[in-house]
């Protein structure tokens, strides 16, 4: 169904979810838990059947909307979002399997999106319920463009995977209008959205309609960001704004400060940044725009290199969730909220379809396992929205500058941009695995997850079959089904954190010569049932932070393959700064079936104070505590709080 124009192509392609089939005893449970758990709890909540959890009003508001109900509109000014979210998740997910009740669902919110648009094409709950006559009043801070990008972005994925048009022609139907609304013309306005979503979007939106406006439209609005004068000046006086600028920072919040392609630093609020780097990504490779390409990569270089956490979490403040300055990485005020490190992925995954680098691939993978993960329980009924590397819940009443933070998870939030995204994420995950160059008749395995995909070489089918219990092991098989003999290459990330890795085919072990790009590529003839056996060491790493990262001073993290762990309450009590990790501890791993779902387990040897945390003592003195050896127990980042509130920490004091 694709109708992307031959010029748009780029280097790797991403593979279509129905192309890909997930076989994996780690991620097919969660994908199944997103489907049977995940999409009908986030309908439910979306209508307000969720008891305890915060209102939603979504559907309610769609309905004001359509006229089909009485009251006021409800919510954040975004609200409509959540769904465009969940109705992507849907698509995503009836692209690998159709399934008639929920798809019937999902008709029956697309006809309720058509009932609530305007005549000339306008879709938004929040101006049409309650300011109807304050359209595009306040881009700064009202999210209209990025509602709409989200509904965008539903309507390619449900198109996609069903072929019915009608949410597409929604959609174009309102793109086209806003097309009308913003532009160089006397009678247009020149501005952008403050939270970029809908450039992004449009590219989709293109994708499957093949329209050259959509695409054109995506590069005004990035083009237009950080203009002099800027937009958000010239809108305040007309909606009679008076006082100071919004209350979050000047224009680098909104990614604004200069235009895109003289950025070079990561700048406000993280989500934003990360959605418009992936738009500028897309279009770099679109129009071919080298210097755009080089404002991402300096982009990119700035955030893996000074702010990121060793999790993937990115946007360290809570104040604007934004970035702040090189090595500002706190681990207990860590904002790192789930959609940073989703926007993330996408950033990545956009990135590695330009140029393909092991460096993307690896980032997209520490984000995949551990920030982004982490913001959704084992059960998928609650979510984090923020992700910090460190907890003492006794403190946790008296943070007021992170009210945000909770030490458990949360069944919805006012605020409720993470728990959809993430479902859209996993649902999707087909799209992040693999990448193919047509003409060099040549697939990149990205990341490692059992699945099996199916694709054409100059007429020839292929099927390839992926084994492996990644990430607990780091063996991974590949076997070809094919109907004749066939050249291609087959190439194969080998993450930044594996010592050694051995490869064979058909039994015969090869030498292992990794590319500059971090990838090892086998182009030969391939026979029907070959077999391709990849080992990759998986030892535990022990990681020591930059110097200047002053909050890890003295301080180690525990990485085994691309999964971090931590210290829990749950197994090594309280008061985990006291523990100490000793210099010359054996790391010994096994994997405990019955422990969070079934999870690979670091246990090793440390040290703690020798005293009665209970007992009554001087604050200072002037003589040390005894110390007493101590088993140490790190589980990975992702599964912690699912066994209720405790303290908790990724980096560990080391001696």
């Amino acid at each position: 169904m694709n109708k992307i124009s031959e010029h748009y192509r780029k280097s790797w392609e991403p593979l279509a979810l129905n192309q890909v089939t997930i076989d994996d005893a780690f991620w097919s449970p969660r994908q199944l838990n997103i489907a049977s758990v995940v999409v009908p709890y986030q309908w439910a909540a979306l209508n307000d059947a969720i008891p305890g959890a915060e209102p939603s009003h979504t559907i309610d508001n769609f309905r004001l909307a359509a006229g089909e109900a009485e009251g006021t509109f409800y919510g954040m000014v975004f609200q409509d979002s959540d769904l465009g979210k969940w109705l992507e998740t849907v698509g995503f997910l009836l692209a690998q399997k159709r399934d008639p009740a929920l798809e019937q669902i999902a008709d029956d919110v697309i006809d309720l999106l058509g009932r609530a648009q305007q005549p000339d094409g306008y879709l938004n709950t929040y101006y049409t319920v309650k300011e109807p006559n304050a359209r595009w009043s306040n881009l700064r801070d009202h999210h209209e463009l990025y509602c709409a990008g989200h509904l965008m972005e539903a309507a390619s994925a449900y198109y996609e995977a069903t072929g019915k048009q009608k949410i597409l022609d929604i959609m174009s139907r309102y793109a086209d209008y806003i097309a009308t609304v913003f532009g160089k013309g006397p009678a247009q306005k020149q501005g952008y959205d403050g939270h970029p979503e809908i450039e992004l979007a449009l590219v989709k939106l293109y994708q499957s309609t093949g329209n050259d406006k959509y695409l054109a439209l995506s590069k005004f609005f990035v083009d237009e960001r950080g203009q002099v004068p800027h937009f958000f000046d010239l809108e305040a006086p007309e909606r009679k704004e008076s006082g100071e600028h919004h209350h979050w920072s000047e224009y680098d919040y909104y990614q604004a400060h200069l235009p895109v392609r003289e950025q070079s630093t990561a700048e406000g609020h993280s989500v934003r940044a990360v959605y418009l780097y992936s738009a500028m990504a897309d279009l770099a490779a679109a129009y071919k725009d080298t210097a755009l390409l080089q404002a991402c990569q300096a982009l990119w270089k700035d955030v893996v290199s000074k702010k990121m956490y060793v999790t993937g979490g990115i946007g360290s403040s809570s104040h604007g969730e934004r970035f702040t300055v090189a090595y500002d990485l706190p681990n207990d005020r860590a904002y790192t909220e789930t959609c940073a490190a989703i926007g993330l992925m996408f950033w990545a995954n956009r990135m590695l379809q330009v140029e393909r680098k092991r460096e993307y691939a690896d980032v997209m993978e520490l984000a995949l396992y551990n920030g982004v993960l982490s913001g959704i329980s084992l059960d998928g009924k609650s979510y984090f929205y923020v992700n910090p590397l460190e907890v003492w819940p006794e403190t946790a009443n008296y943070r007021q500058d992170m009210e945000s933070v909770k030490v458990t998870r949360q069944p919805w939030f006012g605020c409720a941009c993470c728990p959809p995204n993430i479902a859209r994420l996993i649902a999707s995950l087909g799209h992040y695995v693999y990448a193919q160059n047509i003409d060099k008749r040549e697939i990149s395995v990205h990341l490692y997850v059992g699945s099996k995909v199916a694709l054409e070489f100059a007429g020839e089918s292929v099927q390839l079959t992926q084994h492996t219990q990644y990430p607990w092991d780091g063996q991974v098989d590949f076997d070809l089904s094919l109907e004749h003999p066939t050249v291609f290459t087959l190439s194969l990330r080998i993450p930044a954190w594996c010592d050694k890795a051995v490869l064979s085919v058909n039994g015969q072990e090869l030498d292992v010569t990794i590319a500059e790009d971090g990838y090892v590529s086998l182009e030969q003839v391939w026979n029907p049932g070959d077999h391709i056996s990849l080992q990759l060491d998986m030892a535990v790493t022990i990681l020591h932070s930059h110097p200047n990262l002053r909050e890890n001073a003295g301080k180690v993290a525990l990485q085994r393959g691309p999964v971090v762990y931590c210290l829990e309450e749950a197994d090594n009590g309280v008061n985990l700064h006291d523990i100490v990790l000793s210099t010359d501890a054996e790391l010994k791993v096994h994997f405990d079936e019955g422990l969070l779902g079934g999870v690979a387990v670091i246990t090793t040897s440390g040290s703690r104070s020798d005293v009665d945390l209970n007992a009554e003592a001087p604050l200072y003195s002037t003589k040390a505590y005894d110390r007493t050896p101590t088993v140490i127990t790190a589980i990975p980042y992702f599964a912690w709080s699912n066994r209720g509130a405790g303290e908790m920490t990724v980096w560990i004091r080391q001696g």
